[in-house]
Order: C-alpha cells, then structure tokens, then sequence
C-alpha cells in the first residue's frame, strides 16, 4: 500500500507534517469532579477525574504525597475487531502505567498528601493516536478538577513510512508496520520532553526526526488545548457572573 503519493499526500489528504482535526470538551460528566474529552480525527477518548480524596485502601497511603490511580479501558465497538478490550487486558495495564507516570511528573502530588486522584479513561473510538488523545484527556480532566500541576502536558505521535516522516497516524497509518514514537512534553519548560516510546526498532538516522517532528505537534496539541482551557475558564466566569447578579 502506498502510504504517501507522489503529490505528497496521505491516504486521508493530509500533508505528512499536518495532524489531523482536533477537538476538546471540559466538564462533559457532572458527577466527576473533572472530566474532559478529547478528539483528534475520529479518535475519541472521555476521561474522568475523582478526588484528591481519601485513600480507599490504608495500606496505599503515602504521608508526603497522593498517589495516582489510573484506569485504562477501550469499548469493544471503538474499532472495527469486535473483541473486548477491558481495563484488565495487558495492553490496556501497559497504557494506564505510562499515563500514570506522565501525569505523576506533572501534578503537584505533594500538596495533598494521604489522598489518591482516581483517573479513568474510556476509548469511545480508536482510529489511530489512542495513546496520546489518552493522555491528553486525561490533563484536561485534571485541569476541570482544579487539581494543581507544575504545567501543561501534551502528547502527540509520529511515525515513519514510505521513506517519510509522518505526524499524528491513523489507525491505518498504525497497521503500516513503520516506526511510531510516542512523545509527551510540558509546554513551558521548552518542551520538556516526559513521556517518549517506540514502536519497532529503528536506526538513529530514523528516530531523530521522527522524534523531532512528534515534539512539535506536541506544540499543536498544546495550542488546541490551551484555548480549550480559555474557553471553559470564561464560560465558567460568565455564568458566576450571572450567579453573582
């Protein structure tokens, strides 16, 4: 399959350095105390935030810091193989670990000692990206908490195919059996890098702009949700406002 013309355009009409639509949604669950959804093409992930709250489980508890628990589950119609995918499933473990060590480097977990933050993740529809769409809900949910971080985190993939750098691949983008690289960073730390993986090996001469192309749609990743943040933080203060009145 050819995975990039000779025009210079993929399967979808994208230009290889182009991610694709992106769109975010703050407060969709009102029984959470923060809940986001994020979605990037037809990739569509709803995260839920509960807490900081008391430790369900006394042996957890840490005195200097909450500890985070993350859920990572994908609905069996997310993708076209009817198979369950439930929290259980060791891809689904491998995810919630990644997501929970990016968000432990991004919240300020000391100052609510003796408390655990709950994170739950549900993939509504996977066409490729799920990993960083994951995360990336997973910090707008935080934020719609009012749960404090030392800054914004943003993911976003890329990947390599046809001898091309490719940013933000879809799900048959993913079946190409190219090298992917996962990569979160923080936005106002020069694009602290904080979560980076690899899928299938690669040479350096490979990895570095493939890597490199990945931290800047973090950049694009990071725009889209800022002013999603904007948005909601103003809807917020208009309707106190009335409240107020």
């Amino acid at each position: 399959m050819e995975y990039v013309s000779l025009e210079g355009l993929r399967l979808d009409g994208r230009r290889p350095k182009e991610t694709r639509q992106m769109r975010c949604a703050m407060g969709v669950l009102p029984a959470a105390d923060g809940s986001a959804e994020f979605r990037a093409g037809n990739t569509r992930v709803m995260c839920a935030v509960h807490g900081p709250r008391e430790c369900v489980n006394r042996g957890e508890r840490d005195d200097e810091r909450a500890i985070i628990k993350c859920e990572f589950s994908q609905a069996a119609f997310s993708t076209g193989e009817r198979r369950a995918r439930g929290k259980g499933d060791r891809r689904s473990v491998e995810l919630a670990l990644v997501i929970r060590q990016a968000l432990e480097a991004t919240v300020l977990v000391h100052l609510a000692p003796r408390s655990e933050i709950n994170v739950m993740i549900q993939v509504l529809q996977a066409d490729g990206g799920v990993r960083a769409a994951a995360i990336n809900a997973a910090v707008l949910a935080i934020a719609n908490a009012g749960i404090p971080m030392k800054d914004t985190m943003a993911a976003c993939s890329a990947g390599y195919l046809d001898g091309t750098p490719l940013l933000d691949l879809n799900y048959v983008e993913e079946g190409g059996g190219g090298v992917r690289v996962h990569v979160a960073t923080h936005a106002s730390r020069g694009d602290k890098v904080v979560v980076v993986q690899t899928d299938n090996k690669a040479s350096v001469e490979v990895f570095e702009p493939v890597h490199a192309l990945a931290v800047e749609g973090c950049a694009v990743v990071q725009k889209v949700m800022r002013e999603a943040m904007i948005e909601h933080t103003s809807i917020l203060a208009t309707l106190r406002g009335r409240e107020a009145l």
